[in-house]
């Protein structure tokens, strides 16, 4: 490697994980160049979360990066931990400084079966993971009376709209999100699909939201007209706009292969049951962040796995996948090596993957999330460590007969 990428370390047992995917299946066959974060709860809690802001500026700076799993505090966390507060979560500070999407896609293995049995390729989840219900407020009122909302500008104006009226106790909600993200978010999902050469859907509901989906539907065919269709129709890609309801009853009955572009509760919600219908495990699915200007940061869509660093603390072996982890790695490599014209950076990005799918299809070696899935059943069920040295002793067979070839 000649140019770094941005590592970002994160908390429990993905943190094991990941420092074990990194020096057992990384660091021994690449010159590995990093600029390293460390987003450790404690770190945030000590630098008060200007370490999260400098890992985002640097990701702008280096243009690529890669992620481990990170705490988001609650209460409990606090205590636990003690911690001054309840430190907002890195994710939502990282995509909103690089105003990026999230890409989510499943890891296809050919002996675990998708649950609807049309799929035979992944659907990657577009999620703008800005605004929406996230920015919202609600208000719970236990009277009679209107519901408006009211805009007041920094110039003194003020524009009203009467949303309903109301004859008994209610709860109400508003949220928002500006139209310059929604520009950056159809520019990102546009540039992921010819990064990838996939069709692109997106589905939004403007017959009844005729103001706020209808400008994502607006926005969208725009920056598809004006920036992306002549390129679209070079490479013979499609892009489609279905409402919301159709667009699930499409997805259903297709055989996957496309991106599912979605506004950002919709994603929330899809990523999760993309991840359960094809594999049953969020281990076995890729996160990829992507900003309008191509900065790329690649992340494992799962969480930290609480409960078995727990298990890990007190000594005991578990069975924790990492293959979601060393994605992220391969994903992030790969990268790193398209921009910079590395053909034996990106070769062994795919080997590697290579190495991972030999170990679950071939040697039919599971960690216990997947296991109950396996068509045929598994040889054995691995503990974490068992299943790395088993991707490495896969990886070392590739790389060698690479090199004999």
């Amino acid at each position: 490697m000649e140019r770094p990428i941005v590592e970002i370390d994160g908390d429990e047992m993905a943190r094991v994980m990941w420092h074990w995917v990194k020096e057992r299946l990384i660091e021994p066959y690449v010159e590995l160049k990093v600029e390293y974060y460390d987003l450790h709860v404690k770190v945030r809690d000590e630098t008060e979360d200007r370490v999260t802001v400098a890992a985002a500026e640097a990701l702008k700076r280096v243009g690529v990066g890669v992620k481990c799993a990170t705490i988001t505090p609650n209460a409990e966390r606090v205590k636990e931990y003690n911690l001054k507060k309840e430190w907002r979560s890195p994710n939502a500070t990282i995509r909103e400084r690089l105003d990026g999407t999230i890409f989510r896609a499943p890891i296809i293995v050919s002996n675990i079966q998708p649950a609807v049995r049309f799929w035979r390729k992944p659907i990657v989840i577009a999620r703008h993971a800005v605004g929406d219900i996230y920015s919202g407020a609600g208000l719970r009122v236990g009277e009679p009376g209107e519901i408006y909302i009211v805009f007041k500008s920094a110039s003194g104006r003020v524009s009203e709209v009467k949303i309903g009226s109301l004859s008994e106790a209610s709860v109400v909600q508003a949220y928002y999100v500006s139209e310059k993200s929604i520009y950056s978010f159809a520019r990102s999902v546009f540039r992921y699909a010819l990064m990838f050469n996939m069709n692109v859907w997106f589905g939004a509901k403007d017959t009844i939201s005729k103001v706020y989906d209808a400008r994502f539907k607006d926005i969208f065919q725009e920056v598809y007209e004006k920036e992306f269709r002549e390129e679209f129709t070079r490479r013979g890609l499609t892009y489609e706009y279905y409402l919301i309801d159709d667009a699930y009853s499409r997805a259903i009955r297709s055989e996957g292969g496309f991106i599912w572009a979605t506004k950002n509760y919709d994603g929330d919600v899809l990523s999760d049951l993309i991840a359960s219908a094809y594999s049953g495990s969020l281990a076995m699915m890729t996160s990829e962040l992507l900003s309008p200007e191509g900065v790329y940061m690649a992340e494992a869509a799962h969480g930290t796995v609480q409960k078995h660093y727990y298990r890990y603390l007190r000594g005991e072996k578990t069975s924790t996948n990492p293959t979601a982890i060393i994605f992220a790695w391969s994903k992030g490599l790969r990268r790193r090596g398209e921009l910079d014209g590395n053909r034996e950076l990106i070769v062994f990005a795919e080997r590697l993957e290579k190495a991972v799918k030999k170990t679950i299809e071939v040697d039919r070696l599971m960690t216990q999330d997947i296991a109950r899935a396996s068509e045929p059943p598994v040889n054995a069920v691995v503990t974490t460590e068992e299943f790395i040295d088993a991707v490495k002793k896969n990886l070392e067979h590739i790389l060698t007969h690479q090199a004999q070839a």
